[in-house]
């Protein structure tokens, strides 16, 4: 539960929206997408690349407070809360839409379960941290 274990963590999750924000950039394009054959609608389209700006942006954010993850404790509460957040958003799809593929489900349990447990080990690694 060290440092350096939370900032490579850290590093790593950070790269899943800034590389699908990326990705996502593409609008109805998309690879994850274009196999639905969805209408191309100009604000579906439009909304899918403005999201995907938005997660990429948190995946920035994450990246950037790595090498402070000590002093970072309210942007990562952020980050993580947002993330906290949208884990609730993808449970309301499965309530109103059905289940999704399996790695979304366990993209849901990291969301859910993950962030609370992210923003523990954190306050942990603050705490220790200005303890000397």
């Amino acid at each position: 539960m060290s440092r350096k274990a939370l900032q490579v963590t850290t590093a790593v999750l950070g790269l899943v929206p800034l590389l699908t924000g990326a990705v996502g950039m593409m609008g109805l394009s998309d690879p994850l997408y274009a196999p639905l054959g969805l209408p191309n609608a100009p604000v579906l389209d439009s909304n899918m690349r403005f999201f995907s700006g938005v997660w990429m942006g948190l995946g920035i954010a994450i990246l950037w407070m790595v090498p402070r993850i000590e002093v970072s404790t309210v942007l990562f509460r952020t980050a993580w809360g947002m993330i906290f957040i949208g884990g609730i958003g993808r449970v309301l799809s499965m309530l109103g839409s059905g289940l999704p593929p399996i790695p979304f489900l366990a993209f849901t349990a990291l969301e859910l379960l993950g962030a609370p447990l992210f923003i523990w080990w954190q306050a942990r690694v603050a705490r220790t941290a200005s303890a000397y």
